[in-house]
């Protein structure tokens, strides 16, 4: 990892420069397996399938035998381990639930706002070399807890044409019935559009790579929303003499070895510290199993030295991490201060991928600087919020007259005539 020490504040745009490629040498491959989409439907999501994963598919959609086959490859104990991690995401996200806020702004006039869920949902679930059957539980349970009426799950296949069996159990135990074998833009297209076999959506969920994550982006012009711009994954630790060094090291590899894209990076106040996580670092790394990947990401990670935990807020506002964990002397001061993170990790013993997995928080979280304006996953994000208002008479009195007054000021008379005509009513 490359170390920075004490860089200037005009200096951090370049140096915290995610290493993701430009909007526009992704958008024009997008563009065109979107048309495809759109005109071949199935047989254009197949062929791409064919082209990016290397793989004929005959039927696009999971069928419940091999959903009854995934259930009997999966250990007893890493179903209990699901079911744990089930149990707590489910805690959480019920409890993020709203009631009906109700107001009478004036006597007769009544106010109020009610939740409803988005009826269609796609989730788009990571494949690979890593394939992400808790995103599953992160977006399905929510989903559920919600009420959407149709949830779409789109996941690559892998070389033999098969959905990782932890997949297809995570899938069932959360009730997702409607499972397909599509991944990368192709996917992203067919909940766009729509095809014979994956219904269109209104909205679009989970994290992949740039090539999915511009997807996304370019879905929103076809009246298709999304969760957020949620891309390679990202972790910023900020840590001083009081943190572990193993366990820094150890964080950083844990997000190093998502993808050669992913980025890292150390914050840190002591000097001392970043030599032995350094250390720790090539320890920790030679004994990896996707110690190849995990080396090109830490090539495009960086350690940086600054005099005072001030300074260090900073930066680490700027650059926004999906990811951030803090281990100082005084962890209160980054907590409270803290405005631009995706979700936050405190202490020692409290890894990341705690998170990614069992703590109940939500990992579908907003990369490459978005946590400056959206927040991660949560449960209003399969929510829409509808006002409501109900005037009697008495409230007519109360605001008729400047209904009219405004409407007539802005030249819109039948807005006036629409209220005038109730006053004389009343009369």
């Amino acid at each position: 990892m490359q170390l920075i020490t004490n860089p200037s504040p005009q200096e951090w745009e370049t140096i915290l420069k995610r290493p993701t490629q430009e909007l526009k040498d992704i958008e024009a491959t997008v563009e065109q397996i979107f048309a495809e989409v759109i005109q071949q439907g199935d047989e254009a999501v197949s062929k791409y399938t064919r082209l990016f994963d290397g793989v004929e598919v005959d039927h696009l959609l999971v069928s419940n035998e091999e959903v009854q086959e995934a259930e009997q490859l999966i250990t007893s104990d890493l179903k209990e381990a699901i079911q744990l991690a089930k149990h707590n995401i489910e805690t959480f996200h019920a409890a993020q639930k709203t009631s009906r806020v109700v107001v009478e702004t004036q006597p007769g006039v009544k106010c109020w706002q009610e939740k409803r869920p988005i009826q269609k949902v796609g989730l788009y679930i990571p494949g690979g070399s890593a394939p992400l059957f808790s995103t599953v539980l992160m977006l399905a349970l929510p989903a559920k807890i919600a009420g959407c009426k149709e949830i779409v799950l789109c996941t690559p296949p892998d070389k033999e044409g098969k959905i990782h069996p932890a997949i297809l159990y995570t899938a069932q135990l959360c009730g997702i019935t409607k499972i397909c074998k599509a991944g990368g833009i192709q996917a992203i297209g067919a909940m766009t559009f729509g095809t014979a076999s994956i219904p269109k959506v209104f909205k679009i969920f989970g994290p992949g790579n740039q090539y999915v994550t511009v997807a996304k982006q370019l879905a929103t012009q076809y009246n298709v929303s999304i969760d957020m711009p949620a891309g390679p994954s990202e972790l910023l630790v900020m840590a001083d003499e009081s943190a572990k060094p193993a366990f820094v090291a150890s964080d950083l590899l844990s997000q190093a070895e998502h993808g050669a894209d992913s980025q890292v990076i150390l914050v840190s106040t002591s000097a001392n510290l970043v030599g032995e996580v350094q250390t720790e670092i090539i320890r920790q790394l030679n004994e990896l199993p996707r110690k190849e990947i995990a080396t090109k990401a830490i090539k495009n990670s960086k350690i940086i030295l600054l005099e005072n935990k001030e300074d260090a807020l900073n930066l680490i506002n700027e650059y926004a991490p999906e990811h951030f964990i803090v281990c100082t002397n005084d962890n209160d001061f980054f907590i409270e201060n803290i405005e631009n993170a995706g979700s936050v990790f405190i202490g020692n013993y409290t890894p990341e991928s705690a998170g990614d997995y069992a703590s109940g928080t939500n990992h579908t979280l907003p990369t490459n600087g978005y946590a400056k304006q959206y927040s991660g996953v949560n449960l209003d994000a399969f929510t829409k919020s509808i006002t409501f208002q109900e005037i009697s008479p008495e409230g007519v009195h109360y605001i008729g007259k400047a209904v009219e007054l405004m409407a007539e000021a802005e030249g819109l008379d039948a807005h006036k005539n629409a209220m005038s005509l109730r006053i004389e009513s009343l009369k």
